[in-house]
């Protein structure tokens, strides 16, 4: 990314910043602007705000309308992107020519985003990791998306007809048709979720021993909820049409992390959770960098509280192959920056520091 320029996004009321190609580093009080700096970067990817916010949210109050402008380097040359927000949407703009719906942008400008609410990706439940997955595999690989959609889809037509059938018995025997359905789909899903995660495995656990100075070690495995997915949903009819739910497949998967061999849901530390989703985001940064030949810029948000002086500095002085914008609370972990641009953000205006 080489220039942003914002007008009356969130509270960044007008501006524009050159960053360096290395490290960038936004430091500045809670609520003064730093996150929004990074979510208006983000949207450049096409897809929604990585905080869930709505359209409409992004508007500075008071005001009717946002526009934001990124100048950046893809497929070979120099670009740029535009987004207006305004009545409740997101439309884009690429090298001068409208594209309506922000989705438009997809695959032009390559990002990965770490924010503290991530940390649920060990935290919570597996839904959060299925989704971490998929959506990595979705920015991929294109035809994943379709795949995904086409199993979703027929998980809920076989969960819509498991709940009929108490009614009308006589649906009980086209069951089979759904379940040979719901298997090829789901048998796809699976092979492409662990064959992703087996490229991922070796960047991930680079990137943690890095972060780790190499004191721990980290590896996850990929749970299925059944081997034998078209056996499992035979044998399990009968449960699943008295809970009116699909009880085995993709959708009941789970990928289980540990650190030092120990499951990192259970026994790790925040500080080692929070670099367990760092390593993640960053071996997915490798992996989209590889297959799509576009090295993603990095987006780390609030990214240094409960990370040791180790740590820190590897973010600071270790992420030499991409672009990263880092923002913290305090500037003095970026103080040991070799290199890199400092910059403080105050009540939604950015300024530069100066080298020390």
């Amino acid at each position: 990314m080489r220039r942003l320029s914002w007008n009356h996004f969130r509270n960044l009321r007008a501006g524009e910043f050159e960053p360096c190609a290395g490290v960038n580093v936004i430091y500045g009080q809670n609520a003064q602007g730093k996150t929004n700096l990074l979510e208006s970067m983000w949207l450049f990817t096409g897809e929604r705000s990585f905080r869930g916010a709505k359209d409409a949210e992004l508007v500075l109050q008071g005001e009717t309308a946002a526009a934001l402008r990124m100048d950046f380097w893809s497929e070979g040359r120099a670009q740029t992107a535009k987004i207006t927000v305004s009545e409740g949407r997101r439309t884009a703009e690429l090298n001068g020519i409208p594209k309506g719906a922000c989705s438009a942008l997809t695959g032009k400008f390559c990002a990965v985003v770490f924010s503290p609410e991530h940390l649920s990706l060990v935290r919570g439940g597996p839904s959060l990791r299925r989704e971490f997955v998929d959506s990595a595999l979705c920015q991929m690989k294109p035809g994943y998306a379709s795949l995904l959609s086409g199993y979703n889809r027929t998980l809920f037509q076989r969960n819509a007809l498991l709940k009929d059938i108490p009614r009308h018995a006589e649906l009980m025997d086209t069951l089979e048709i759904w379940d040979e359905r719901l298997s090829q789909f789901g048998e796809r899903v699976i092979r492409q979720r662990t064959a992703y995660l087996e490229a991922l495995s070796a960047p991930a656990a680079g990137f943690y021993a890095g972060i780790s100075s190499n004191r721990e070690t980290l590896s996850f495995v990929y749970r299925k909820s059944a081997e034998d997915l078209r056996r499992a949903l035979a044998e399990g009819r009968q449960e699943d049409v008295l809970s009116g739910h699909t009880g085995a497949g993709p959708h009941r998967d789970d990928v289980e992390i540990f650190v030092s061999g120990l499951n990192a849901r259970a026994y790790a530390s925040q500080g080692q959770k929070r670099s367990v989703v760092l390593a993640l985001k960053l071996a997915e940064a490798e992996l989209l960098s590889r297959m799509t030949g576009e090295k993603p810029v990095i987006f780390l948000d609030d990214v240094m509280s409960e990370l040791d002086a180790r740590r820190q500095d590897y973010l600071l002085n270790h992420l030499t192959d991409f672009q990263v914008f880092l923002s913290c609370c305090e500037p003095g972990a970026a103080r040991q920056m070799k290199g890199g641009a400092l910059f403080r953000m105050e009540d939604g205006a950015l300024s530069v520091v100066p080298p020390a």
